[in-house]
């Protein structure tokens, strides 16, 4: 065979769509091929890129149709003439890996000796313990001197037990802790299942497990990084964002949903590293195709710096003699369920069945012994080819990079668990297997020891440990870490405000328009004002706060590269490098990633950053509920506004976007503090405590308050009534009617409270019933302070009971208590059992409708006819009123008495 023609049909192999053509010139063919091998050789990879590129341009310029290219060759993305020299002392860390694998296991296996059915995963990090191994040793930056200067790393959330194993292997857990893995309520703390902060303040930074989240997070966790870095707020120039996950784990949608974000903001500093090892729980990822080319395409896609770790050394020396590319074009045309079916099959099956289709390849193994082909490692094994990688990725600038890295699951489990579909649930092990993984990982135990599963830590002044300490010490200190004090800041004072608070500001306005107007305000704050972090998923002008346009620009890494159509407007679209609103367009499961990112900033970079992320409700709980308990779990600090709040509120709109129950899923999420404002002054009460207690006195917490685009005069605000305004409730004005009998109470809140007021009146005018008006901010906060009571009291039978805020505001008060609000009767209901009187609650069950707000709040059952009815039916069931007189009133009020119950409508 000649020369052209060899080196013709070697790139055939790899480029199959070739074949399609035929060759009608094969030496000018050849005459390109050895230009393009000149050019390389002589001036350099990046000038026949170059030379490549501008032929590829003039051929489509000249109505050329060139096939898209999204993947390269199934190999290696770096040649390994082109591998760095590895930094480390191999057989060292090859030791020490071994015994953080051991120590994995055998937490894991002991668990379930224990306790039957506790759980804990061992496969995931048996997959991956290389790749973590190699990046604790030369790449993870700890938080160095100031507390503040490492990389921030989601780690893939079931290889819990692999972190835990290396910190009990620094000193900094002990054999108590591990022994206690799942088991977080004994005397010896335990440890959670997986990255929870909440629940390990001082060592986990990032929860992960709830798939899809981490790499979300952390992508805008590293555009947040450049955002303080352009504001000048701290130099996070040397600070990399590393997620590992997994390949099962990209089907979910957050994972790879705003990967074109990080391609788009040259997320440099934003390194992703997923573990390929083909399998999921139940099954392969991609059984019937290549899951690692898919992603491979999608990244490249999205503008991300792609390297593949597909085959360890052991190929090497193949691939050099792979002249007609075959053994390339085998690796590719072989898909993952295959790959996985080789794994347990032996040296013999895969001689047979992957070397065996082409003459040429058995040829090439036959000297080969079947276990030397069964023990090929995959590339995500090899400790040099995963430092190439890693050393590839932090050297790449202009974009993020992901690391493809191909292992197999329950690496090293042997028969019981390595590569299997059972492997991600495999938690127990025999006595024959533990005896094998010892053996395999040369842990130095007898046999006699091997089978009680003991941990294993070498002396404190071995090779090992020394060397495992020097390595950290190099590189700022053990991760995962988190400082347990906050940083303190004085913020602006209620009274600061105060007085262009207390009086109504003579003009119709909505509580969303007054909170924008308060965090405008809070941006010019001498103190605080370039902490604020305004959040908006591009509804900016829906919630009246575009003014911020202008005042203080929407964040852009590179500018504003245009002159934006609006620019003769005040409030025109300005982008700016040193923004400080982001912008995050249709994506709230974005900003609130955004939130979650400048919420710890406090933990991660030492800077209280004040994240403000305006929302329709209806999107928030509801759509990225998730995200919000990832953030509570994180221990994130900041405000949620749900600017559209209200089933009712919001005119035409309809079914999705008319919020009736995010309070209602916000009762579940212990640090949110939810609220529900009727007027600016109680919103502006809230938000000015939020300040003081978040980041003055160094709570944690994230306050919710819902704003409505209702717009009213506002009235003056009561004397002393702050306190009530923080913790739920207060009486916001009584009417006495002529000649009254009787007395009600009524609650109001948010969208309602209109509705509620001109109640109050008709019931004095028409009805003579006398009646006080109780604006309850938050049923959630009266809930948890009178259960906290109550169950204080029960365990303390003996001592002086204690009376909740509730109890004691409505102590003397003249019943019945009548609640309405634009939210599900259950948020009012939570509050009945600590009414002292007869309780009924009105709310907005069921689906929402496209209508006006008067007709809405009709069909719901909560506008002002409706609690006059409500009212007169409960002193009817108190005898106070005669039944007829209330089918009267229905009958006066022109209510539909017939109506279907807006619940099932």
């Amino acid at each position: 065979m000649s020369d052209t023609l060899k080196s013709t049909e070697s790139i055939e192999q790899t480029e199959p769509y070739l074949k399609q053509t035929v060759d009608v010139d094969p030496a000018e063919t050849q005459e390109w091929l050895e230009s393009l091998e000149y050019v390389i050789k002589s001036k350099g990879e990046d000038r026949a890129k170059y030379i490549l590129s501008m032929l590829e341009a003039k051929a489509r310029l000249e109505g050329v149709d060139l096939p898209m290219k999204s993947n390269t060759p199934y190999i290696n993305t770096i040649a390994t003439k082109d591998q760095p020299p590895y930094p480390g002392n191999r057989e060292i860390e090859r030791r020490i890996k071994n015994y953080v694998r051991w120590n994995a296991f055998a937490m894991v296996v002991k668990g379930n000796k224990k306790n039957d059915g506790i759980g804990g995963h061992i496969s995931t990090f048996a997959s991956s313990a290389t790749l973590y191994e190699v990046a604790f040793n030369h790449v993870f930056r700890g938080r160095g001197e100031t507390g503040y200067d490492g990389d921030q790393i989601y780690f893939q959330g079931h290889a819990s037990p692999g972190m835990y194993s290396r910190a009990f292997m620094e000193g900094r857990l002990s054999e108590d802790n591990l022994d206690n893995f799942r088991l977080e309520l004994r005397d010896t703390p335990g440890l959670s299942s997986y990255p929870h902060p909440w629940l390990m303040p001082s060592f986990w930074e990032y929860p992960t497990v709830s798939m899809g989240l981490g790499p979300i997070m952390s992508i805008y966790q590293a555009r947040f990084n450049e955002y303080l870095k352009d504001r000048g707020l701290k130099d996070t120039t040397n600070q990399n964002v590393w997620a590992f996950l997994g390949d099962g784990e990209c089907d979910e949608p957050e994972s790879l949903g705003a990967i074109t974000l990080a391609g788009r903001e040259n997320l440099d500093n934003l390194k992703f590293v997923i573990n390929c090892n083909l399998q999921r729980l139940d099954g392969p990822v991609r059984g019937n195709g290549k899951i690692m080319q898919e992603l491979e395409a999608l990244f490249r896609g999205a503008g991300w710096n792609v390297i593949k770790v597909v085959w360890g050394d052991d190929w090497d020396p193949l691939l050099e003699q792979d002249e007609l590319g075959l053994l390339v074009k085998r690796m590719g045309e072989v898909i993952d369920g295959q790959y996985q079916k080789y794994v347990g099959m032996g040296g013999k099956y895969i001689r047979e069945h992957f070397f065996g289709k082409y003459p040429e390849l058995e040829e090439m193994v036959k000297t080969y012994s079947d276990e030397k082909l069964e023990r090929m490692r995959r590339g995500g094994h090899d400790p040099e080819k995963v430092w190439a990688a890693y050393k590839a990725a932090m050297d790449h600038k202009g974009q993020p990079t992901v690391i493809l890295a191909k292992t197999v699951k329950g690496y090293g489990l042997g028969e019981a668990g390595e590569g299997r579909n059972v492997a991600h649930n495999l938690k127990k092990a025999n006595e024959a297997e533990l005896l094998a993984f010892r053996s395999r990982f040369s842990i130095p135990l007898s046999d006699e020891e091997v089978v009680k599963a003991p941990f294993y830590k070498p002396a404190d002044n071995s090779p090992e440990m020394k060397y495992l300490r020097e390595r950290r010490e190099a590189l700022g200190g053990s991760v995962p870490s988190r400082p347990t004090e906050p940083p303190l800041m004085e913020v602006p004072t209620w009274e600061s405000i105060k007085e262009r608070t207390l009086k109504g500001c003579g003009e119709k306005i909505s509580t969303t328009m007054g909170i924008g107007r308060l965090m405008s305000d809070l941006c010019r704050d001498k103190k605080i004002g370039k902490n604020i972090v305004p959040i908006v998923p591009d509804e900016s002008r829906t919630f009246g706060i575009e003014g911020m346009f202008r005042q203080v620009g929407i964040y852009s890494h590179v500018g504003q590269l245009y002159d934006p159509i609006d620019s003769e407007q005040i409030s025109y679209y300005k982008e700016a490098q040193n923004g400080q609103l982001l912008e995050e367009g249709i994506s709230e499961a974005g900003a609130m990633s955004s939130f979650n990112a400048a919420g710890t900033a406090y933990s991660a970079h030492g800077i209280n950053m004040i994240p403000m992320f305006i929302y329709y409700s209806m999107f928030g709980f509801q759509r990225v509920g998730d995200l919000i308990w990832a953030a509570a779990d994180m221990r994130a600090k900041g405000f949620l506004f749900g600017g559209t709040a209200g089933r009712t509120a919001l005119n035409g709109e309809g079914l999705q976007h008319q919020d009736g129950h995010s309070l209602l899923n916000a009762i579940a999420f212990p640090t949110v503090r939810a609220f529900d404002p009727s007027f600016h002054f109680e919103s502006n009460v809230i938000i000015m405590d939020g300040l003081k207690k978040l980041y003055q006195e160094g709570e944690t917490a994230i306050y919710y308050l819902m704003c409505g685009t209702d717009a009213f005069e506002m009235p003056d605000m009561p004397e002393g009534c702050e306190e009530g305004i923080i913790k739920g409730m207060y009486k916001f004005r009584s009417m006495e009617a002529a000649d009254s009998k009787f007395r009600v109470q009524l609650f109001g809140s948010g969208a309602i409270m209109q509705c509620v007021m001109k109640a109050q009146e008709m019931l004095a005018e028409q009805f003579n019933i006398s009646s006080d008006i109780w604006s309850v901010t938050s049923y959630t906060q009266l809930r948890r302070d009178a259960e906290s009571c109550e169950r204080w009291n029960m365990l303390h039978p003996t001592e002086t009971p204690r009376k909740s805020y509730i109890e004691t505001a409505l102590e003397g008060s003249e019943g019945p208590f009548i609640a309405s609000s634009d939210y599900v009767k259950a948020l009012s209901e939570q509050v009945s059992k600590f009414v002292p009187g007869d309780f009924l609650a009105l709310g907005t069950d069921g689906m929402g409708r496209s209508e006006t707000r008067e007709t809405l709040r009709r069909h719901f059952e909560v506008d002002a006819e409706s609690i006059i009815i409500a009212t007169l039916y409960q002193l009817s069931k108190q005898g106070k009123v005669e039944a007829s007189a209330v089918a009267q009133a229905i009958k006066d009020l022109d209510y539909d008495a017939e109506k279907v119950n807006p619940l099932y409508a």
